[in-house]
């Protein structure tokens, strides 16, 4: 036989095996797919309770502040985007890590001299979300390990998991003003820990740490090496005379990737523009840098017409319009604080900032109830007001939003004294 007969052979039963199987349709989901959950859309879109039909439903349940109205973006704002719109110049595709004019005017308005940042430092993503999703894959290997706070922002979790890599969670303290137990946290480090990501001021807990205390995690991670993830997202969203001290600002030689971006601050979710902050004052983060660049290829860049938008977003935005936002929601976290806290089986943790209330359950006290996910789904059945159960964010209390307006949110509550 020859070898061109041979070869013709080897080919012939190769196709044979081939179509012997895949004789039948068989399209299995992919691992990713399969190993990417978020806890609290499953939760809450999947709740198998029903609302009570007589009774309007009131949702305390998602974080997003354009629900009710109530919350509206600045005038300034809507005419940044218009101007863009009428420029016929920001409709097209531009650099996967974003333009050079939104990039220029962030370093130019959070640059400062203990945190100073250029250009090239800085990354945009497809809201804060993707941010994180371009922070966490940069940093982290399949193999490796991340730490997450508990009770914490269950995207975080999302993303990880979906990337193979391993979930430690650091008990936040609820009696210390959800401060880190940084003893515990200690306990779960070793060689194949990547990074430490840190939430303040925090969703869920609506709790802002002191720089004393944000000096003491820099410590740890300053004697272990552990890079840190700061979501900041809700920065300077805090209560009366509580001061939000960005964590870069606090160390030159623990390297940071802060994600933020326009959702929370300007009242905007949809409009999905996030970015990554690079603070790396000695070279640490070169190979860092470069990761980042390369994973925003994958979404190809936030929204163009937003992103030229940005510059005029920033600066022209009056401090009025952010000190009104902050106000709102303080009154709100009274307003619930007042009525929940008098309620028996109930203990309210009052909120330092940010737009959320954790609320603890002592299940004792609650005739044919065993868990936060029964409360919740009771709660919304015979009350129509819809709560986060804490296992979404990986503890046993709930979490309520203070976005709606001050009446309806008084309602809530009030719904929630009759349950």
């Amino acid at each position: 036989m020859s070898v061109n007969d041979r070869t013709e052979d080897a080919l012939n039963n190769k196709v044979k095996n081939v179509m012997t199987s895949r004789s039948k349709w068989h399209v299995p989901a992919s691992i990713v797919s399969k190993r990417t959950v978020n806890p609290i859309r499953e939760t809450v879109f999947n709740m198998r309770a029903k609302p009570n039909p007589d009774k309007e439903l009131i949702s305390l349940a998602l974080g997003d502040p354009t629900i009710f109205g109530n919350f509206k973006i600045h005038e300034s704002c809507i005419d940044a985007v218009i101007k863009q719109l009428q420029s016929y110049k920001a409709n097209g595709y531009l650099p996967a890590f974003g333009c050079e004019e939104a990039r220029k005017a962030l370093a130019k308005k959070f640059s400062t001299e203990d945190a100073p940042l250029t250009i090239r430092d800085i990354v945009l993503g497809s809201g804060a979300s993707d941010a994180l999703n371009l922070a966490i894959g940069a940093l982290c290997n399949e193999d490796q390990n991340i730490l997450l706070p508990r009770p914490g922002f269950s995207i975080y979790q999302t993303i990880s998991q979906s990337k193979g890599i391993e979930c430690r969670y650091y008990n936040l303290l609820p009696d210390r003003n959800w401060e880190i137990d940084l003893d515990q946290l200690v306990t779960l480090i070793d060689d194949k820990t990547a990074c430490i990501l840190i939430n303040n001021p925090s969703n869920p807990c609506g709790s802002n740490f002191s720089r004393q205390h944000l000096e003491s995690i820099i410590q740890v991670c300053e004697t272990y090496k552990l890079v840190i993830i700061a979501d900041e997202i809700y920065e300077d969203m805090v209560f009366g005379s509580t001061k939000f001290y960005p964590i870069a600002s606090l160390t030159k030689s623990v390297p940071i990737l802060k994600v933020s971006g326009l959702a929370k601050r300007f009242l905007v979710p949809g409009w999905r523009v996030g970015w990554v902050f690079i603070y790396d004052q000695n070279g640490i983060l070169d190979e860092i840098r470069d990761a980042l660049l390369s994973l925003s290829n994958i979404i190809l860049g936030a929204n163009s017409l937003i992103q030229h938008s940005i510059p005029n977003i920033i600066f022209n935005t009056p401090d009025e319009f952010y000190q009104d936002t902050i106000n709102q929601f303080e009154r709100s976290a009274s307003v619930s604080a007042s009525v929940l806290s008098e309620i028996r089986g109930l203990h309210v943790i009052v909120p330092q900032g940010a737009m959320y209330m954790m609320i603890g359950i002592n299940i004792e006290e609650f005739k044919g109830i065993k868990d936060d996910v029964e409360f919740a789904a009771k709660l919304l059945e015979e009350e129509s007001v819809m709560c986060l159960p804490g296992q979404t964010i990986f503890i046993k209390l709930v979490r309520i939003t203070l976005i709606p307006p001050t009446e309806k949110l008084k309602e809530a509550c009030d719904r929630i004294r009759e349950f």
